[in-house]
């Protein structure tokens, strides 16, 4: 079981690590306010992102379970999908972008809600994600693939509001850049994947 605790923890690190609205958020935070501020961004960002990745996994899981042909479709999407992603990731430029914020608590709780509920793009890629990942995992390691999954997630935003907060002054494009070619290639090496899962199942 721990092969699947730690591709839950890998996937979950490529997923999180592109450059996206809730790392924007998380960055500019420590970029921009107290350590303990980032921390407390940090925590609303990771819950909310752990209750995303559930409901992208188990979600799909019970169309699955419903409809055991749409395993092949997810297969075929997910090999799809992650492929793109990591290429597109791997060859992106990212920027440091200011990010508005609020000193009170509930503003920013609401904030890091918004970017991980309210970004389509979020939804759309954890579902096929995950969900195409959950296709091609036997049952009995669904529940310790998500538990590496939300082990990412902590440790991905509690790192990354850590670090910036230390290297506020180091941190730059080229950074970013080398972030989003490495989980680009881990990205596109699960579609793979999920390309080989899907051959397995035709034949």
């Amino acid at each position: 079981m721990l092969e699947f605790l730690l591709q839950g923890f890998l996937l979950g690190l490529a997923y999180l690590a592109p450059i996206g609205m809730q790392n924007m958020y998380v960055i500019n935070s420590a970029l921009r306010m107290s350590r303990l501020r980032a921390y407390q961004v940090a925590f609303f960002t990771i819950l909310f992102d752990i209750s995303l990745a559930l409901a992208a996994f188990f979600g799909v899981g019970l169309l699955l379970d419903a409809f055991p042909f749409l395993k092949g479709a997810l297969l075929l999407i997910g090999f799809l999908a992650l492929s793109y992603m990591g290429i597109k990731l791997a060859l992106s430029k990212p920027e440091l972008k200011d990010t508005a914020m609020d000193g009170s608590l509930f503003s920013i709780a609401f904030a890091c809600f918004a970017v991980t509920w309210f970004n389509p793009q979020a939804l759309l890629d954890g579902t096929m994600l995950l969900g195409g990942m959950r296709a091609a995992l036997p049952a009995p390691a669904w529940s310790v693939f998500i538990a590496g999954v939300a082990l990412a997630s902590v440790s991905w935003f509690t790192g990354l509001a850590t670090a910036t907060s230390m290297l506020k002054g180091v941190l730059d494009g080229k950074a970013l850049r080398f972030i989003n070619v490495i989980c680009g290639v881990v990205l596109a090496a699960f579609g793979l994947l999920l390309g080989y899962e899907l051959l397995k199942l035709m034949w």
